[in-house]
């Protein structure tokens, strides 16, 4: 019997590495400036999913590959459809699965290493930290082609950054640059693009130094409560922080705290 051909990693519109308790996953279309057509959104949906049935994800990076574009929203080659159409569709999650989603509570870091517009802005304002090249752009030009931002960038934006930043972003589909994002707070850090890679690693490291119940906890506090009055929000029993409350790796952090020692995480 002859064995089931590998799979051409190659040529995956998605890839996904796993190790060391990090999934990092790129969109993989360099040629397409990483644009998100019918088959990289099924791919996306699919990993993400995979992602949040692993115990031993702790924290994801998400990037594209090259150096040109992180990610420059939907391939308008696709198939046409009309607005309302698009609209209607089923996307889990919002653009590319994670925009909008509301079930994968380990710390995403974006590692923007080019154009991020559109749904790949969309996809930007779906993580945590945000880590960008100098030549890193950012946008939302949807109006300009008849469109609206439709999968997370209209009720996403104007949550992250001051009101009339949000709208002159979206009245005029213009770009920002990298140093205009950190300034309106949507980038935890600006580096040259030789220096991506390290800063990447530096948040990395910050973070899988903290205890892995406690971030989840931390994250689904912090995003299913933001409508909520501070009262409210203090008063909810949520499974992550219940989770957290009564795990080894709670007694494990203060031991090494008294022992003046590292603690070691088991995420249990």
């Amino acid at each position: 019997m002859n064995a089931a051909p590998l799979p051409d990693v190659a040529s995956a519109p998605v890839t996904l590495d796993i190790a060391n308790h990090v999934a990092t996953v790129t969109l993989n279309r360099p040629a397409a400036m990483n644009a998100v057509d019918l088959a990289t959104e099924a791919e996306l949906q699919r990993i993400w999913t995979q992602i949040e049935r692993d115990p031993e994800v702790r924290l994801v990076v998400l990037t594209g590959a090259g150096e040109r574009a992180f990610c420059a929203g939907a391939d308008l080659k696709n198939p046409s459809v009309t607005g309302l159409e698009y609209w209607a569709a089923p996307r889990p999650g919002g653009f590319g699965g994670i925009a909008l989603r509301d079930t994968l509570h380990v710390p995403v870091i974006a590692r923007v290493n080019g154009f991020a517009l559109g749904g790949g802005f969309e996809m930007v304002l779906g993580c945590d930290i945000v880590v960008a090249c100098e030549e890193a752009r950012f946008g939302l030009p949807e109006p300009r082609v008849g469109r609206m931002p439709l999968d997370g960038g209209m009720v996403l934006l104007q949550r992250q950054v001051p009101y009339r930043k949000a709208m002159a972003m979206l009245f005029t589909g213009k770009h920002v640059t990298a140093a205009e994002a950190l300034e309106m707070g949507l980038v935890n850090e600006v580096v040259p693009r030789a220096d991506l890679d390290a800063a990447v690693a530096r948040w990395i490291d910050d973070i899988l130094a903290c205890a892995p119940l406690s971030l989840k906890a931390i994250k689904q506090v912090v995003r299913g409560t933001g409508t909520l009055t501070p009262v409210q929000a203090q008063a909810l029993r949520l499974p992550a922080l219940v989770a957290a409350l009564n795990s080894e790796d709670g007694d494990e952090g203060v031991l090494a705290f008294q022992q003046k020692r590292k603690p070691v995480w088991q995420g249990r």
